[in-house]
């Protein structure tokens, strides 16, 4: 178990409110050992002008997740929190409607450095696009 907070999908739902997260329509779904999963719709919120899924709405729901996973896989809340360092997207497929889910799977948790493994799939399990995301964790300042 990577997970350093315990957390369930009400909770996770309820913190990304009044966030682009809500925004786009991004609802968890599944939370395992060492993975989380979520949705996003492929609608107008994310879809660019030919109505096809936008590059960067994959990217949102990619980053979000794996800086969600940071998050919860850190220690102490209150002196580090985590931010995006890099992130690179492949899409492979197109998606006009329906739903993706994307699926967050660590590659390195450290003290320091976290990098995670994203996949996001259509309704039909096709993968549409591959992401690979580094965070840093730093000190928390206010």
């Amino acid at each position: 178990m990577i997970w350093k907070k315990h957390f369930d999908l009400e909770a996770l739902n309820a913190f990304s409110k009044d966030t682009m997260v809500d925004t786009l329509g991004i609802e968890f779904t599944e939370i395992g050992d060492d993975y989380l999963t979520a949705r996003m719709p492929v609608d107008k919120r994310t879809v660019q002008p030919m109505r096809l899924l936008h590059g960067g709405a994959s990217v949102t729901l990619a980053e979000t997740l794996g800086s969600i996973a940071s998050q919860f896989s850190i220690a102490d809340w209150e002196k580090n929190m985590v931010v995006g360092v890099e992130i690179n997207a492949n899409h492979l497929n197109s998606v006009r409607a329906g739903f993706v889910t994307g699926k967050v799977t660590p590659i390195k948790v450290g003290n320091r450095l976290h990098v995670w493994q994203i996949e996001i799939k259509n309704e039909s399990g096709e993968l549409i696009c591959v992401s690979r995301l580094t965070v840093a964790v730093i000190a928390r300042r206010e």
